[in-house]
């Protein structure tokens, strides 16, 4: 009976078809800019010697903030925001691509397992370690980014880092501070996902590679970079295990920021929750949108002062 349920979820449980107002409910022209200013491609090796990309912002500064692109993009999307923190001085910056993400991923759109994104990371922070043994490393995250920044500190690597900071970050579907659907544009098969939970729970991982959520991005952002869908084994990884116990694992500063016109969270609810289980700083930018607090000036003055207090 059990497998059965689990079955006919996983082969029932899809979206509706996408309308055109879903792509319209947030603001993704702010993302329209001049990129030929993007620092090249790197690559590190991860453990299991996949190459694995990302840009650096160099800086002398004593500081290393990484920063963990939301779904569907990539490291691009920090540019302007990257590119302030380091020639301002407070921070060098680091923007990966993460697995399945970017110009040419081994697999768009998916991992080998549930966790390697928090694998992928660690890597990525021994790498910047072995090159700058003194920095303090922050850990920053946009939406899913930061639901991933928070998933690592409730994980085994949670130690590594010195300090937080979230950018509208999706704490999980459920969570008080998420809209439906987060706004309109993510579109997830439900009942699959339901059907797969089960399934892992009883450790099969079988059907892992399935997709479990599509996103629909506006044509005017799409040159083939872009990632529409993702496995239930990414999805999953992008997400806390657990928010509440993720979240009470949090000792290091962390700061969230996020804007009152946000389309696809309660920003209201950031502070009460959060509070709840750690110690919190949670700004809100007035008139500020979901993209606006990655690329509006709004954002800089509060980072900059947070980030020379650390």
């Amino acid at each position: 009976m059990y497998l059965g349920i689990a079955a006919a979820l996983i082969i029932l449980g899809k979206p509706k078809t996408f309308t055109e107002q879903s792509a319209d409910n947030i603001n993704f022209n702010e993302m329209l800019m001049d990129y030929n200013s993007l620092p090249e491609l790197q690559y590190y090796q991860a453990r299991d010697n996949t190459a694995l990309a990302y840009r650096h912002y160099p800086s002398r500064a004593n500081k290393t903030l990484i920063l963990l692109h939301g779904s569907g993009w990539h490291s691009q999307q920090f540019l302007s925001l990257a590119n302030y923190v380091s020639k301002q001085g407070l921070a060098q910056v680091y923007t990966p691509d993460l697995r399945g993400h970017g110009h040419d991923p081994k697999r768009r759109g998916d991992v080998d397992y549930i966790g390697q994104f928090e694998d992928d990371l660690a890597d990525f922070m021994a790498m910047i370690k072995t090159r700058h043994p003194d920095t303090k490393v922050i850990v920053g995250g946009h939406s899913s980014g930061g639901g991933l920044a928070i998933r690592f500190a409730g994980g085994q690597y949670a130690g590594q880092a010195d300090a937080y900071v979230l950018l509208a970050p999706f704490i999980y579907y459920n969570a008080p501070t998420t809209k439906p659907n987060a706004g309109g544009w993510a579109q997830p098969y439900t009942g699959r996902i339901v059907g797969l939970t089960m399934l892992n729970n009883m450790g099969v991982h079988w059907f892992d590679s399935l997709t479990a959520i599509q996103f629909n991005l506006p044509e005017p952002l799409r040159n083939g970079s872009e990632t529409l869908a993702y496995s239930y084994r990414l999805n999953t990884s992008f997400a806390p295990r657990d928010y509440k116990q993720d979240l009470s694992s949090i000792n290091q500063p962390l700061l969230v920021i996020a804007g009152t016109a946000d389309e696809t969270m309660y920003v209201d609810q950031y502070q009460p929750l959060i509070s709840e289980y750690t110690k919190v700083d949670v700004k809100l930018l007035p008139d500020v949108t979901h993209m606006g607090v990655v690329v509006g000036p709004e954002v800089q003055p509060v980072l900059r002062d947070w980030l020379g207090k650390l």
